[in-house]
């Protein structure tokens, strides 16, 4: 579990430090969803439940103490490209808050899921995608589940399916070609999210576990999780830290998020890569944020 530096074999810019060291994990057996959760999928479980997700609810005066009323609008993060400066330093120069924004309308009000059935359900929260595991009788996976999944029994590899990032040229994931943030050239086939199953499945038959959409996982994230395991043999069923620290953004508890999205460019975020980890505000949903779930066996 976790991978080498990236950088010294020239793959991406990011050290990945977070990912280190390299440890032998046992996982029990699991299921695992072949595919991200779709919008249909999250439309039936909506039907049958009433469900309101985060995105769609305004916030309480609670939730955001000294804001005034008129001022906490339901809605979520949509990547804005056109807005954006076209440096790769900060964010928040291609995010923007966008009221009325959710599920139903990824891209805002004037916008719907016409044609995009098959697609992966984005801005969930951590608490809608748990929502949903839990109604369909399963759960969210940990951190070492998912790795053990996405790598589909070839360890040590860079990609879900090898070290090269485009085998004899072709594309193997849904993520930014061209000049990020501004120049997405979709040379894969796809400017945002793509209908699940699009790119080949690993060996295990799991579909895009690298790109399209971040997947949330069960765990807090802590930067340095890994060193912990340092000198053991092997972790058995390791399901994460009881806290979260990231030392970004300190007073922020993150939860880890896996597998990269549509947004991961060369340059910019290289983070698909299958040992590496994300993180997120679990109660933070945005445009390219999804999740798939698990199903242990019971005892």
């Amino acid at each position: 579990m976790g991978m080498t530096n990236p950088e010294q074999g020239g793959h991406c810019h990011e050290p990945m430090d977070d990912a280190r060291p390299v440890h032998r994990v046992a996982v029990s057996g699991f299921f695992i969803d072949a595919t991200e959760v779709t919008n249909a999928e999250f439309a039936s479980f909506v039907q049958a439940t009433g469900y309101i997700t985060l995105a769609e609810r305004r916030p309480t005066a609670a939730e955001l103490p000294g804001v005034p009323a008129a001022s906490r609008i339901a809605g979520s993060t949509v990547f804005s490209p056109r807005t954006a400066s076209g440096s790769t330093v900060n964010p928040l120069s291609w995010w923007r808050f966008v009221a009325g924004a959710n599920w139903r309308h990824p891209g805002g009000p004037a916008t719907d899921l016409s044609g995009k059935d098959d697609h992966p359900v984005v801005h969930v929260s951590y608490d809608d995608a748990l929502a949903f595991a839990r109604w369909s009788g399963k759960d969210l996976p940990t951190e070492a589940e998912w790795e053990f999944a996405a790598r589909g029994g070839k360890s040590g590899q860079l990609y879900p399916w090898g070290d090269d990032v485009t085998p004899h040229g072709r594309a193997m994931a849904n993520t930014f070609q061209g000049h990020f943030p501004k120049d997405d050239t979709a040379q894969d086939g796809y400017v945002g999210t793509a209908p699940v199953g699009s790119f080949e499945p690993n060996a295990y038959g799991l579909y895009d576990v690298a790109g399209n959409v971040w997947e949330w996982t069960r765990d807090w994230y802590r930067h340095d999780t890994y060193p912990s395991h340092a000198g053991a043999d092997v972790v058995l069923d390791p399901e994460g830290p009881m806290t979260s620290r990231d030392p970004a953004e300190p007073g922020t508890p993150k939860r880890v998020q896996r597998g990269g999205s549509y947004l991961c460019a060369a340059g910019y975020c290289s983070r698909y890569m299958v040992g590496s980890r994300g993180k997120g505000d679990p109660n933070s949903p945005a445009g390219h944020i999804g999740f798939r779930c698990v199903q242990r066996p019971k005892a």
